[in-house]
This record gives C-alpha cells, sequence and structure tokens, in this order.
C-alpha cells in the first residue's frame, strides 16, 4: 500500500507541478472533473457540468467499485455492535476522494478504483460518532489540506499523505469551544459543541457554525473564523448579541448569559467576488418555551450574510420571530443568478423546514417575492410571550403541508382514518401553523422536513431541485415544576432520566421514531459502556452530555438498564429533588418553565404517516418566476405497493445532485435506493438497490475521461448498517 501510495501522489505532484498554479486553483474550486466542496462548488449548487451520463444512456450504469469505510466493531461483551450511520458527501479533487467513516475517521481514495491511499484517525477524546457531514479541501502551492471536524475539534490533514498538520491549532486541530465564552460566568468548555456539517472556505479563513444542545445547556452558537494556516481564531459574530451591539434590544437584559444556540448547524456558502459568507441561523433554546427570552430574539432563525475576513455583519432577514417551534434553517444556502422582471439578480436561496423557499438578493437581503406579515395567536403557556405577527412568502408556495386539517387525515385505510381523526379531536381546533405550544398538544408540520439538511440544487436555468417530507408531529408541552415534583419520589436515575432524556425520548422510554429511538429493552442491545459512552460522547444528532457527572451517568445507564432501586437522594451535590432545584439561583444552565412531554412523529397505528401521502416528494420550482416545473412522489414502501396503493413517498435525508447531463441523482429514502430523475420531466430513469440506505448527497466526478457517481451507504436510521461508498459509471 506504501508503494502504491508514493507513486500515485508522486505522479501527481509531477502532472500538478507542469500547470499554472493559478489555473489549478481556480480548476479545484469549479465542478466539473473534481467536486472540491461540501454542495460541489462554494455556492453550492451541487450541480456539474458533467454530461457524458445522461438521459439515453443512464440505463446503463453499473457499480465501478465498492469501498468498506467503517472500522470492524469490538463485540467482544456478546452485544451487538453499535448502528453507526455515515452521512459524509464526499469531495473530489484531482482524482483522489475524501471522505469520512461513521467513526470519523478520514480518508483517501483513488476516485477511479476505490483504493484507499490512505486513513487519518483523530485524537480519541471528546470523541462523537456519525454526524460528520462532509470535509473541507483549501491549498496554497505546495500546502494542500483537508479540515473536517470531529467531536469538538477542526483537523487539519496533508491532502496528499495523510499526516497531521502539526502547526495548525494545537498540534494539528483547533477546538471548537473556543471564542464561545466571551463575558459568561459559566464554562462552556464542559458543554456539547461539534460541527455536523463543514465550514466555508474563504482565501485563508476558515468560518464554521456549530451543533450544539436545544436545551437549557446548550452553548452560545456565535459563529467564528479561523486562520487556516495557522488555526488562531480571527473572528466572532455573536449570533445573540451582546451590550452594545445592534440586535440586544430583541432579547431580555442579559439573556446572552443563560439562553444558547441560534447556531449555523447547516453549512454555510461563500461569494469569493463579494467576499461575503452566507448562512441560516436555528432556534434559540429552549426549543419550545420562550418565556425567558421575549421578543424578536435577533439572530435565530435568519439568513445572514457576514463579510468572510472580518465578521462584520452586511445584512440579516429574520423568517420567524421568537421561535417556538424549532424552525431551524435545515440546510445551507444556495447561491445563484436568476432573471426577474427583465433583470439579472445575483440572489441567495434559502428553503426552509416548513417548506417555504426564500429568494434573497445577494447585497441586500431584501425579498424578490412578495412576502407578507401576518397577525397570528398570541395565546401562549403562562409566562410566554409570542410574537404578534410572522412571515409569508406569497411565491414560490409552500412545498410541503403548512397546517394539518380534518381533510388532510390519512385515508390509507378505514382503521387508520379513525385512529388519527381521535387523537385529531383532541388538539386544539382549529389548528395554525404559528399555533404556540400547550400542555394538550400541537400538531406541527416543519420538523424531519420540508427541507432537510442535504440541501437542494439549482441548475444554470434557475431551476431549483427540493426533496420534501411532509411529516406531522405530535408535541405536548409539561410543567417543568411539576415534573421536578415528581421526580423527587423516584429513583435517582429515573429522575436524572426525566430531566435530562425524556423530552427526546418520552417519559415512558419509546421514543419517537428513527429520531429518538425507543429505549425500553436497551439491555439486549447494548452494554453499560455502550450506552454510557453515548451519553458522555454523543451520537448522530445526540448532543454530548459532558456536564453531568460520572455519578449521575451512571445513574441513568443502570436506570436504562433496569438495575437501579435507590431511591432520589435530598442532599448531596447531585441531587434533582425539588429543594435543589428551587435553590438553584445561577443563570446557567437555563430551566425554562415549560419542556417537551411528548414530541414525535404523529403516525397512524400501523407507523405509516397520519397525513394523506404524498409523504415524501422531489419539487422543480423555476426561481424565475417562482412557479413549479413538477412535482413527484419520492421513494416507496413496497408493501403498499403490492397491495395497489399509488407509491406514497418516504421521508428522505441526503440531497440531490443535477447533471448538464439532464439527470438529478438522488438517495436518502426508506426503501435504500438511488435514483435519477429527468431533470426536465421528474420521470425515472434509472434506479439501483443499495445495500443499506444512501442518507447522504451523491457527487459527481470525472477522473481519464469518465464521468463517475458516488454516494455514501451510510445506512441506519432504524434501518440496516452500512458503511460503504460505492462508486457508478457506465460500462
Amino acid at each position: 500500500m506504501e508503494n502504491k501510495l508514493t507513486s500515485f501522489v508522486v505522479g501527481l505532484l509531477l502532472f500538478t507541478s507542469c500547470k499554472d498554479r493559478d489555473a489549478e486553483k481556480s480548476s479545484v474550486m469549479q465542478a466539473g472533473q473534481n467536486y472540491p466542496a461540501y454542495g460541489g462548488n462554494k455556492a453550492g449548487n451541487r450541480y456539474s457540468p458533467l454530461n457524458q451520463i445522461n438521459v439515453d444512456n443512464v440505463k446503463n450504469l453499473q457499480v465501478a467499485w465498492t469501498y468498506f469505510a467503517n472500522d470492524p466493531q469490538d463485540t467482544s461483551d456478546g452485544k451487538p455492535p453499535r448502528l453507526r450511520e455515515t452521512q459524509c458527501q464526499p469531495i473530489v479533487v484531482n482524482g483522489i476522494l475524501y471522505g469520512t467513516s461513521a467513526e470519523v475517521n478520514l480518508f483517501a481514495l483513488n476516485a477511479a478504483t476505490g483504493e484507499q491511499l490512505w486513513k487519518f484517525e483523530p485524537v480519541k477524546d471528546k470523541q462523537k460518532f456519525g454526524a460528520n457531514r462532509g470535509v473541507m479541501y483549501w491549498e496554497d502551492g505546495d500546502d494542500k489540506r483537508i479540515l473536517f471536524s470531529q467531536g469538538a475539534f477542526i483537523y487539519a490533514v496533508n491532502a496528499l499523505t495523510g499526516k497531521s498538520v502539526t502547526t495548525f491549532g494545537s498540534n494539528g486541530r483547533v477546538d471548537l469551544h473556543e471564542g464561545l465564552g466571551t463575558n459568561l460566568n459559566h464554562d462552556v468548555n464542559v458543554l456539547s459543541v461539534s460541527a455536523t456539517t463543514p465550514g466555508a472556505v474563504y482565501k485563508n479563513t476558515l468560518v464554521m457554525g456549530s451543533s450544539v444542545s436545544e436545551a437549557g445547556d446548550a452553548a452560545p452558537g456565535h459563529i467564528r473564523a479561523f486562520d487556516i494556516v495557522t488555526g488562531k481564531l480571527k473572528w466572532v459574530f455573536h449570533t445573540i448579541p451582546q451590550p452594545g451591539e445592534p440586535g440586544y434590544e430583541t432579547w431580555p437584559k442579559d439573556a446572552y448569559k443563560k439562553i444558547g444556540a441560534a447556531n449555523n448547524w447547516s453549512g454555510l456558502v461563500v461569494d469569493d467576488k463579494r467576499g461575503a459568507v452566507y448562512f441560516g441561523t436555528g432556534s434559540p433554546a429552549a426549543d419550545f418555551y420562550g418565556g425567558d427570552r421575549e421578543g424578536a430574539n435577533l439572530y435565530a432563525n435568519c439568513i445572514m450574510s457576514l463579510d468572510a475576513e472580518t465578521g462584520k455583519l452586511n445584512w440579516y432577514y429574520q423568517t420567524i420571530h421568537h421561535d417556538l417551534w424549532d424552525r431551524d434553517h435545515p440546510c445551507p444556502p444556495n447561491l445563484t443568478t436568476i432573471k426577474r422582471d427583465g433583470k439579472t439578480v445575483d440572489v441567495v436561496v434559502q428553503a426552509t423546514k416548513d417548506g417555504l423557499v426564500y429568494v434573497l438578493d445577494r447585497d441586500k437581503g431584501t425579498s424578490l417575492f412578495p412576502v407578507e406579515e401576518r397577525p397570528v395567536p398570541t395565546k401562549g403557556l403562562p409566562g410566554e410571550h409570542p410574537y404578534p405577527t410572522q412571515k409569508y412568502p406569497l411565491k414560490p408556495l409552500p412545498f410541503a403541508h403548512q397546517v394539518f386539517t380534518e381533510a388532510d387525515i390519512t385515508d390509507l385505510s378505514p382503521e387508520a382514518h379513525a385512529f388519527v381523526k381521535k387523537r385529531f379531536l383532541e388538539t386544539p381546533q382549529p389548528n395554525h401553523k404559528f399555533l404556540p405550544p400547550d400542555t394538550i398538544g400541537t400538531i406541527l408540520f416543519g420538523y424531519s422536513g420540508g427541507a432537510e439538511w442535504g440541501g437542494n440544487a439549482i441548475d444554470p436555468d434557475g431551476i431549483l431541485y427540493q426533496n420534501s417530507n411532509d411529516q406531522p408531529w405530535d408535541l405536548i408541552m409539561q410543567n417543568e415544576a411539576a415534573l421536578t415534583k415528581e421526580m423527587a419520589n423516584l429513583s435517582h436515575g429515573n429522575a436524572l432520566y426525566l430531566k435530562n432524556c425524556s423530552s427526546c425520548h418520552g417519559s415512558d422510554r419509546k421514543g419517537s421514531g428513527n429520531a429518538f429511538p425507543n429505549l425500553l429493552k436497551i439491555s439486549s442491545r447494548r452494554s453499560f459502556e455502550q450506552i454510557n459512552t453515548v451519553i458522555k460522547t454523543g451520537i448522530g444528532r445526540m448532543p454530548a452530555f459532558q456536564q453531568i457527572s460520572d455519578e449521575d451517568r451512571k445513574a441513568i445507564v443502570n436506570y436504562l438498564l433496569d438495575k437501579e432501586i435507590k431511591p432520589a437522594r435530598v442532599q448531596g451535590e447531585h441531587s434533582v429533588n425539588v429543594a435543589t432545584v428551587q435553590e438553584k439561583k445561577q443563570d446557567f444552565p437555563y430551566t425554562p418553565k415549560y419542556i417537551n412531554k411528548v414530541w414525535k412523529p404523529f403516525k397512524d397505528q400501523d407507523g405509516y404517516n397520519a397525513v394523506k401521502p404524498p409523504w415524501g416528494t422531489l419539487n422543480a420550482i423555476n426561481l424565475n418566476t417562482g412557479d413549479y416545473v413538477w412535482r413527484v412522489p419520492l421513494g416507496e414502501y413496497p408493501e403498499l405497493t403490492k397491495k395497489g396503493i399509488p407509491i406514497t413517498g418516504t421521508e428522505s435525508y441526503g440531497g440531490p445532485c443535477v447533471t448538464a447531463g439532464g439527470l438529478i441523482f438522488i438517495a436518502g429514502t426508506k426503501d435504500d435506493r438511488i435514483r435519477a430523475f429527468d431533470r426536465k420531466t421528474g420521470k425515472v430513469v434509472w434506479e439501483y438497490q443499495l445495500a443499506a440506505g444512501g442518507y447522504a448527497t451523491p457527487v459527481t466526478y470525472e477522473v481519464n475521461g469518465k464521468q463517475y457517481v458516488a454516494i455514501a451507504v451510510g445506512g441506519a436510521r432504524g434501518g440496516k448498517p452500512g458503511g460503504w461508498y460505492m462508486a457508478f459509471a457506465l460500462k
């Protein structure tokens, strides 16, 4: 392997040294032979000018190579391995494909053969598995680097050798907690901070978002920039403003000291010409109660533009005021140019969780289509301050449901209709998109879709291709003080579970579908050590609970394993009884007065979606006019198709890639298939049954005159385990 790697690298260096370096850098940054960035290019278009594979010959695609990326897992304790998943969209630069495994080890492959050139394993501390969606490439002359995040760190690795760039940060890595603790009276270093999605590269500057907790222990979601050469922090933009900063007046005094999040976890894009970085932010903590954050809450739930070199604010556009529904911006924006009212306009396009598309002027941050600010319900939970108005874009029309009405109840079968209708009638009527959460229950769209983290693609004609999920969720809130009182009579582990875990997995441990797994009888699936590690380091969308003491974490694990019988302690450092909670005076961790008791997908008695199909779609929208070109179901449940039910579509994770060959490649569906659609008609022209779920975004590239399409077959999400990367080419 070492000799093969040396020969390959020497040949590559001889080839690139004969080219003009400026021309080389330009080619690296353009999609075509290369696929050098998350989203294909810095604009995030997921568009390739390659056309060797086209509508006429795509039927001849065959598997070109397969690479198994994951490390063997230890099963010596007799327990099955954890179902890790790979969501990584690889990049390709000058014939080398770079990606990550479920363990978030970085690797380089010969992109034509799938042969491993090298693998880099990060330091195994503050480790978090299964949440890396891509890597970044940077070069300056002979200095070529891959930057990627694993757990709480950004690593810099030599792109040709796989060796750590030890001059970057501290011995080759930078801690993602850096720059978050300014003017705070609590230690952010113990809080969960990672980066699921790559940052954006502008010259020698790396701009990063972060993934944090969504509860009262959320770290600040500040945007930060690091020097790519040295790893030194260059600037920090406070997404929750501090005194003297614009937007501070949209929060209560000193809110930044206890409220966290308002983070960019979904990625960023760069306009090199303007020197600007664009991104969307998420909701502030906690997700469903904002009684202690009265106001519009800038810069949460905003589409934003910053100067990439200085971090200075260019403009912001808030899409949700005072978010009470967890309506983060779930994917990176997309930069393109459209024709509007006879003029050519550079725009930034942002798709949302609630199925909307905002098309904004790239320089001004103003909408090119009409948007109305309408009054919305303002009666919330005690102490809540719902914002009196919210935005309603008039064009393009939503690509997902906005509200759940009785007419939307599933007609899959009479039994399913009756089951769903009973729960529907128990919730407040009439339903409303911006109905504040309550203790009775609210049925909401806008989680697990419309748009998801895989993003969208735009072709040169200004057509946006967006996959969408249409899944209602059932939300029921509960009083935190009442829960605390209840906890006093429970075992210590049970009480800690309710306080830290029940908002996602339910007080009954039954979970909420694939997003929040069922924890009943987990002892048959996981060992004490495995569960303890997951709580400490996190996995997938689950944050690391490093702030929980070893003793308390063990108590939670024993409770989950049904081994804990001790009652809750009345005194002690880690006690969670009523008196201790009432005595706590510090601002952080923030404890909202109301927390979610139930937060789960709304489904029928057989586990199918509660709303009428289609449940997942692929949409083509003309951004020049705001009109739909076509809309088709994406994915199917074979068992329903066999019953004669029209194809329903399924939820999908990962996004599309569009090519000059007239094709859209997309996977991510529950039926574990990758498909090619005719981009003009929306017709499926090729599909392949993967060995596991391809919950990632495909890429396309060219090596030695041959075009390839590759995807991470990561699996899991409640289905079969995966861990492969696969490439397809014409036979």
